[in-house]
């Protein structure tokens, strides 16, 4: 049924989401140039590759060795707009309709993070991953990596309906208090090291 559900209501956001995110490409595509969908392979459910989906926020500059600056250079002021809004999360209504992820599970974190899990951290693998969280409506990333995945295993053995719901209504006022969008020191987060 939550599978049935989040079909429709995805379906259903795209459809009126479909100027803004029109606008946004453009914008993206004038200011950032091309390549305005930014894909990259995050672990899914059990964890399985997948592809997520996000608009870009971050240029492409990189330093006299060929390798990308850090994202505070990289990171551009529609970047940090879209951000700020969670604008850049809406390509994942994409990955909703494909399967790939939920509304509500523990955020797709990096492939490269598994080998570094401990055993009860990789439980949060253990359910279909989301484009919000119990982590995210706590802290987002203004918490440690260790409260995150303390709160993504809580989540995953206490999962249900009204959880859901409940963590959707606490993202809503969360994205509109623009709360826990960075860490401190960071433009985004730091790296998980295990």
């Amino acid at each position: 049924m939550k599978r049935a559900l989040e079909l429709l209501i995805s379906c259903l956001a795209i459809l009126l989401c479909s100027l803004p995110m029109l606008f946004i490409a453009i914008l993206i595509r004038l200011k950032l140039g091309s390549t305005v969908i930014f894909k990259q392979q995050r672990p899914g459910l059990n964890g399985k590759p997948f592809n997520l989906y996000k608009f870009r926020t971050m240029t492409d500059d990189k330093d006299e060795n060929g390798n990308l600056v850090s994202d505070e250079k990289r990171l551009t002021n529609i970047g940090m707009f879209l951000r700020k809004l969670s604008l850049d999360e809406l390509p994942q209504l994409i990955n909703v309709i494909k399967g790939d992820i939920s509304f509500v599970g523990p955020r797709p974190l990096l492939m490269e993070y598994i080998p570094l899990y401990t055993a009860d951290q990789a439980k949060r693998h253990d359910v279909r991953p989301g484009i919000t969280g119990w982590a995210q409506v706590n802290g987002r990333n203004a918490i440690s990596w260790e409260k995150k995945f303390e709160l993504d295993v809580w989540y995953v053995e206490n999962q249900s309906f009204l959880l859901d719901m409940k963590i959707i209504y606490l993202t809503l006022i969360k994205v509109g208090k623009q709360e826990d969008i960075t860490q401190e020191g960071h433009v985004t987060t730091q790296k998980f090291v295990g």
